[in-house]
């Protein structure tokens, strides 16, 4: 595995699948800040009317998914996710298919986010279960604090590249702010 962070912004994303797990899918890739969003949507109960990006009720076909960097396939039967992979893999996407790991171009992991702080857990697909259970330890962890905490280091290091203070310089600095305000003592588990 190759951990990466993905700028979105820019990108095409398409969400395919059916019901809550369509729909997980589709909070997970709105919360990442996706510029352009295409559900492709079958039984959604009317959460998808409310999403806020292009809706088709229905499977899509490969001139649908040119262009699209990544595609996040749910709650489909095996056989539609297979052939929905193979269709997204020849349009030049990304794939991951929620819970079927061998399909997987990527595996999603489970997110803790305070602002700009972005924590991460990945089993590599092989224990979700675990990864949430580690996840809820790093909420407890990070709590909603640190989304000013992180524009607060953010401020400081764009004022001392500002001063032109050196790379090191700026490390050592960010170190010793969160030193002295003590940010990073172990809280009690919940």
């Amino acid at each position: 595995m190759l951990p990466i962070v993905l700028d979105v912004t820019n990108r095409r994303i398409a969400v395919v699948g059916r019901g809550l797990a369509a729909q997980q899918r589709y909070e997970y890739a709105r919360d990442a800040g996706v510029g352009q969003l295409s559900l492709y949507v079958i039984d959604h109960d009317g959460w998808a009317c409310h999403a806020e990006a292009a809706l088709y009720e229905r499977l899509p076909v490969k001139a649908d998914l040119e262009g699209t960097g990544v595609v996040l396939i749910a709650g489909l039967p095996i056989e539609e996710a297979l052939h929905l992979t193979a269709v997204a893999r020849a349009a030049g996407a990304l794939v991951n298919v929620e819970d079927v790991p061998h399909l997987c171009d990527f595996h999603v992991p489970a997110i803790v986010r305070r602002g700009d702080l972005l924590l991460t857990v990945s089993t590599g697909g092989k224990a979700p279960g675990l990864a949430q259970k580690l996840k809820a330890h790093l909420q407890a962890q990070f709590g909603p604090e640190w989304t000013a905490r992180i524009r607060t280091v953010g401020d400081a290091r764009a004022r001392w590249r500002e001063e032109g203070r050196a790379k090191e310089e700026v490390t050592r600095l960010t170190k010793e702010l969160v030193e002295r305000e003590g940010w990073l003592k172990e809280r009690a588990p919940a």
